[in-house]
């Protein structure tokens, strides 16, 4: 009798934004319709319905013992590596006998970089067909911004993998909230490199309160410079090169080839400022709709980061 291969669960942050959180549970479906083969489930650690335990409940109720979790999220930051392991090692405790593989986060990935320069493209319309007319944009990638630097950096690698090639004056790097520089002082930097036509480019995978904020902020700062020529592009989305990555984590973590970057974790290594970080251990977020399915094991559980 051949073993099924283990199910899939995605992992997600949560939004207070109803239409970002449709977004998540509609990608999960999509992913499940394209994989009949796999019983697949996703929830979010705060915020949104339905909890990563429901998800997880659900997984079981179906059968299932072993299941790889890929977090839906484009850097390693405190989520990836402490509160949704934490989740899953608590999913452990409430449900004896499953197992789990844990997967990375997603970017920075070349399919993802496509899917950003065609997001550049869509947003200069007609503005931007040759090589020469790409040597005149400046883009600003717009990360949600993180207390972790190894997650800041990785926006930053992003950032000059998307220019490598591409032609674009140069691609420069802000955050929309936790880490410096913010928006408007990003689009200041810009001007300042002499930009005269910038696209804000926000690293998100879905809409949302923080990807709206982005879109505002670029809103204000372009009205306050009429000589600069500001566009904001869109968010990544529910494209086929997201459902194919999503994959390419979970068969990763099914084989156990999980190349995690431990050299700059502020949980491994002591950075400077966060030396207070190293092993510290972690607890998984209380979400107000995981009614525990019976079990209390919340309290007093420490983890580590498992990466």
């Amino acid at each position: 009798m051949t073993t099924p291969p283990p199910a899939l669960l995605i992992a997600g942050h949560g939004t207070r934004d109803d239409a970002g959180a449709e977004a998540f549970r509609a990608f999960v479906r999509a992913l499940a319709d394209r994989h009949p083969e796999l019983p697949v489930a996703g929830g979010f650690i705060e915020l949104s319905p339905p909890p990563l335990g429901e998800a997880v409940a659900e997984l079981v109720e179906r059968g299932v013992r072993r299941f790889a979790a890929v977090p839906l999220m484009l850097v390693s930051a405190g989520h990836a590596k402490g509160d949704i392991p934490a989740a899953l090692s608590r999913e452990r405790e409430r449900h004896p006998g499953i197992s789990y593989a844990y997967g990375r986060p997603l970017g920075p990935h070349p399919s993802l970089l496509s899917v950003l320069e065609r997001r550049l493209d869509e947003a200069l319309g007609d503005g931007a067909r040759t090589p020469a007319d790409r040597s005149e944009v400046t883009v600003l990638l717009v990360g949600r911004g993180s207390t972790d630097p190894d997650a800041n950096a990785e926006v930053h690698k992003a950032a000059r993998l998307l220019w490598e090639g591409r032609g674009y004056a140069g691609v420069e790097t802000a955050f929309v909230s936790l880490a410096a520089p913010d928006v408007p002082s990003g689009l200041d930097r810009c001007l300042r490199l002499g930009a005269r036509r910038i696209v804000v480019l926000p690293y998100f995978l879905f809409t949302g309160i923080l990807p709206e904020r982005v879109r505002r902020q670029t809103g204000d700062w372009a009205a306050a410079h009429p000589e600069v020529e500001v566009r904001s592009a869109d968010v990544i989305g529910p494209e086929p090169e997201l459902l194919d990555l999503v994959m390419e984590r979970y068969e990763e973590a099914v084989r156990g080839d999980v190349r995690m970057n431990c050299d700059s974790c502020v949980y491994r290594v002591a950075l400077p400022g966060f030396e207070d970080k190293v092993g510290l251990a972690q607890q998984p977020h209380f979400h107000p709709d995981d009614d525990g399915h019976g079990h209390h094991h919340d309290h007093g559980h420490a983890h580590s980061h498992a990466h």
